[in-house]
């Protein structure tokens, strides 16, 4: 098995902790102009999209954090930020049945406009992240909330013409609902991956404890005779547990 499959902490590629760091940027910047403009137009899409934005922010955050660790480590954070996917798309959900219930048009030239400012963002990220699509469930996961990103924009723009050719609030609560969708459904991959990994890595570490018991035991009943001797034979004791050690 490769290093990755040790436990051992991943040689982060060239450059990536720095692309992660521009992605972190532009989501928490765009999350700020998403809340504005959703709560301001009126839109669920917009907002749905704006805690996206947030949610990935925090996701680079984690990432950036987990980049040079062991492989476990990385594991439980993916399964950390699948979770975090899963229920925010889950929260997204409830809002667009709760929105069936009726409410104000939303304003289809913000949500036009906001919608093409986020996706150049999006895009800009998506390319930078590009050269890293293989990797982790670490890196699967920012690979996928870019990706997610982008379709969420791009369905946004198609509820923004929803909006202003029907007049109706309905293709704004569909784009929420499948907004949610694809955070769940990335929620499920992230997590089953981190899930094998997380197994890799117990597999690795009873591999480890199994070749280094022996040694291990010796050191531990050196260590034993110096406890049980200390108080009649110091000397001697000493003796003896630097021996069993050095077996």
């Amino acid at each position: 098995m490769g290093a990755r499959c040790c436990g051992t902490p991943l040689q982060t590629a060239s450059g990536y902790s720095r692309v992660l760091w521009i992605a972190l940027v532009v989501n928490a910047v765009m999350f700020v102009a998403e809340v504005v403009a959703g709560l301001f137009a009126g839109s669920l899409s917009l907002q749905a999209d704006a805690l996206d934005f947030l949610g990935d922010a925090g996701n680079y955050a984690l990432s950036l954090w987990a980049a040079s660790r062991a492989l476990g480590v990385r594991a439980r954070v993916a399964t950390v930020k699948g979770a975090t996917m899963g229920l925010f798309g889950l929260w997204v959900l409830a809002r667009a049945v709760l929105g069936l219930a009726g409410g104000e048009l939303p304003h289809a030239e913000v949500m036009g406009a906001t919608g093409v400012v986020a996706l150049g963002a999006n895009l800009a990220v998506a390319v930078l992240l590009y050269r890293y699509r293989d990797g982790d469930s670490n890196m699967r996961s920012v690979r996928l909330c870019t990706r997610n990103d982008v379709v969420g924009n791009l369905a946004v723009l198609l509820a923004a013409s929803g909006v202003l050719a029907l007049g109706s609030r309905w293709p704004d609560l569909l784009v929420a609902a499948l907004i949610s969708g694809l955070a769940l459904v990335s929620a499920v991959q992230i997590l089953a991956q981190a899930r094998q990994e997380q197994r890799l890595s117990a597999e690795a570490r009873l591999s480890t404890l199994a070749r280094s018991g022996p040694r291990a035991e010796q050191a531990r009943a050196g260590a034993r005779g110096l406890h049980r001797g200390a108080g009649r034979w110091p000397g001697r004791a000493a003796r003896l547990g630097i021996r069993a050690a050095a077996r």
